[in-house]
């Protein structure tokens, strides 16, 4: 009805609206077509070395490709300080293969040393450290529950310098049954550390088995808002388009007093039909069939390593 009023009244103010929804449309076009791209790039570095983390790295592909090419603020050369630019912290770093993959597509690295992933003297290790000065990693990460303790910290240094911008970070739903998390939750929430937007990857799997056979994390959307957090949930967290808009939200949220947790439901070995829906890659690599097949399923977009 408004685009109609629009279209009667003024053919300009139409035409904009017609263009400004053109270039979202392209825009989450290019980010869709990203996606195959970084999942090839997941399997072919875990099946490289027969060793690594599928699973999740699969799950969380849309989520690394909007952050980091719709989302983040970032200075072209990287520096660790991070001043005046957004930060991400990886807290659950077995992920790291999807980590690499956007890092090096978004112009971080070489796009070519990811076939180094997992090999001696490679920057590029099973879980991301920083002494081999990776750009884009500020932290070591791989021993869960640590990463929201960092991002916290990073959000009071960037209060206490008078940086206005925002850190992000990304957790593991199993993870969260490590305690440090709450301790760190619990301090967030009380000392309105509101320049944060904390997402947690909820596939309902980890190593052992599904979340809530391990154990059960219970309601953890009412969890974290007794705590004093604005939560967000996101139903297909797969979704680029329903993952821009949550993400899109948060920030404008972030500044009212409250951290901010999106709650992004996920599949675990997303767009791999036979790697879907179960912990069994949660740390397999695929042997030279089942790479041939996981390949077949995501085309080549953007030019393999």
């Amino acid at each position: 009805m408004f685009i109609n009023f629009l279209k009667k009244k003024s053919t300009q103010g139409y035409n904009l609206i017609q263009n400004f929804t053109f270039t979202i449309v392209k825009n989450i076009k290019k980010l869709e077509e990203l996606v195959p791209q970084v999942r090839r790039d997941i399997l072919r570095m875990v099946h490289g070395v027969n060793s690594g983390h599928p699973g999740g790295s699969l799950g969380c592909a849309e989520f690394f490709v909007v952050l980091f090419f719709h989302v983040m603020n970032s200075k072209n050369q990287f520096s660790m300080d991070g001043e005046h630019e957004d930060l991400f912290f990886l807290s659950n770093g077995h992920i790291s293969p999807v980590y690499y993959s956007v890092l090096a597509r978004n112009g971080f690295f070489e796009i070519s040393e990811l076939s180094t992933f997992r090999k001696i003297n490679s920057r590029l290790q099973g879980h991301p450290t920083t002494h081999e000065g990776l750009p884009g990693v500020r932290i070591s990460s791989g021993s869960l529950g640590q990463g929201l303790s960092v991002a916290i910290g990073a959000c009071l240094s960037k209060k206490l310098n008078g940086d206005k911008s925002i850190v992000y970070s990304l957790h593991g739903d199993g993870e969260l049954q490590e305690g440090q998390n709450w301790e760190a939750i619990m301090y967030a929430g009380s000392k309105k550390v509101d320049n944060l937007i904390s997402t947690i990857d909820y596939n309902k799997q980890q190593i052992d088995g599904s979340t809530e056979d391990v154990l059960s994390l219970g309601n953890l959307k009412k969890k974290l808002e007794s705590f004093n957090w604005i939560v967000f949930e996101v139903d297909d967290g797969n979704n680029i388009s329903n993952i821009i808009e949550v993400m899109d939200i948060a920030k404008k949220e972030t500044k009212k007093q409250k951290p901010i947790a999106i709650l992004l439901h996920t599949i675990m070995g997303n767009g791999v039909d036979f790697m879907m829906h179960t912990h069994a890659w949660h740390g397999k690599a695929p042997n030279d069939e089942e790479l041939k097949n996981a390949l077949s399923q995501n085309k080549e977009t953007h030019g393999d390593y």
